[in-house]
């Protein structure tokens, strides 16, 4: 029988975004790569995929038929290995494995960034700490994407069979990469857009965690002093109609574009100046490793994921989430001045370096490689030196 390996996360795009080079290593080792997960995606490396109906919710009663069906699929199935990721995909993974990891089976929980960390509300740590500690036991490895949260499961003596420290999902530097003058102007001219704008770009899908409207009103507060700004904003969600309606409100809807769900983010963010972020809670943030692979300078919110990429006042702006004004003048700075530009984006080139996807396929390769030969007999502190 080959080796078996069942990926899962609440929904099934997560692995189209974030984890086919993964799926292609396993193939690549004559591995055969199950999904499970809710969704009907078409996503290639995988020789069987299984929509599971998971809700993001904790609090979904359908939760409670995912962990059903994903239970008799382990059971069916003689996995080697379950990896499981997102918070629901990593409780009911863990739970339905529990027998299988008995019998052998390996259980691999990657922590995009845990829902309890410096400054999340009371309500996170009374829900999601408890379970995340109780699960541990039942996590041969558990991995994190960033200082912060490796630092909370080590301090708070999370008790998985080991804890390591990736640098997140990787980034394709081959794909994001800055353009070459020339390129840039024609990717401009492609788009519609005037040599002389200055393009802000932010791509997060509108929900209240990624806090639009922190930026929105920072531009407000500058489109006197720079009117050929314009900001870009890529996705979809739930308050895109009332960011709308806020710029309107603002007199700036004309400096806005919101392009909606996009294919082609490594053609739009080189063509451009800053990125932003006002995001409130991020593990070790794709769109800023992108936009940094590609050049681009960073303004963005303090959190975990942004203080760990972003250097501040060395490769971009580092901003407390409330701080509209100050949001608005680290802006202006950049847009004003191409040089501080260049210099901020070429340093944040270089640092982004070590979370290539290169880089992080190695990392994971080699905890994988202890499971897949049978041969792991690792302490919680194995992998940390390797990797940083």
């Amino acid at each position: 029988m080959p080796n078996k390996i069942l990926f899962c996360a609440t929904v099934d795009y997560h692995f189209s975004a974030f984890h086919l080079p993964v799926l292609e290593w396993f193939k690549q080792h004559n591995w055969e790569v199950h999904i499970a997960a809710k969704g009907d995606l078409d996503i290639p490396y995988v020789d069987k995929k299984f929509n599971i109906p998971m809700e993001r919710s904790p609090f979904s009663i359908r939760n409670r038929e995912a962990f059903r069906q994903l239970k008799t699929v382990i059971g069916e199935n003689d996995y080697n290995i379950i990896h499981c990721h997102t918070p629901i995909g990593g409780v009911l993974a863990r739970l339905a494995g529990r027998r299988a990891r008995k019998k052998g089976t390996k259980v691999i929980y990657t922590a995009h960034g845990f829902h309890f960390c410096k400054g999340a509300p009371l309500l996170n740590w009374l829900l999601y700490y408890p379970i995340e500690r109780s699960l541990a036991r039942m996590t041969d490895c558990l991995v994190t994407i960033n200082d912060e949260d490796y630092n909370l499961a080590r301090g708070h003596r999370f008790k998985a069979g080991q804890i390591a420290h990736v640098h997140g999902v990787g980034i394709d530097t081959g794909r994001f990469r800055p353009a070459q003058p020339l390129e840039k102007a024609r990717l401009r001219q492609s788009y519609g857009y005037k040599q002389d704008d200055i393009l802000l770009f932010y791509a997060a899908e509108f929900n209240g965690n990624k806090n639009h409207q922190l930026i929105i009103g920072a531009m407000a507060l500058i489109k006197e002093e720079v009117p050929a700004m314009r900001l870009l904003l890529a996705g979809r969600g739930p308050l895109q109609e009332e960011c709308r309606k806020l710029a309107a409100s603002l007199g700036i809807e004309h400096m806005i574009h919101f392009l909606g769900y996009r294919s082609d983010i490594d053609q739009v963010l080189p063509m451009c100046d800053i990125a932003v972020s006002g995001s409130l809670r991020e593990g070790l943030p794709v769109n800023i490793m992108e936009a940094m692979a590609c050049g681009l300078p960073i303004a963005a919110t303090h959190n975990r994921g942004h203080d760990e990429l972003v250097i501040d006042n060395v490769s971009g702006y580092l901003i407390a989430p409330n701080q509209v004004a100050t949001f608005a003048e680290r802006i202006l700075a950049l847009c004003t001045s191409q040089e501080l530009r260049k210099e901020m984006g070429g340093k944040g080139l270089a640092h982004i370096q070590k979370y290539t996807l290169g880089q992080v396929r190695q990392q994971l390769s080699e905890i994988y490689l202890d499971y897949m030969m049978g041969e792991h007999n690792g302490t919680q502190d194995q992998h940390r030196h390797s990797y940083l």
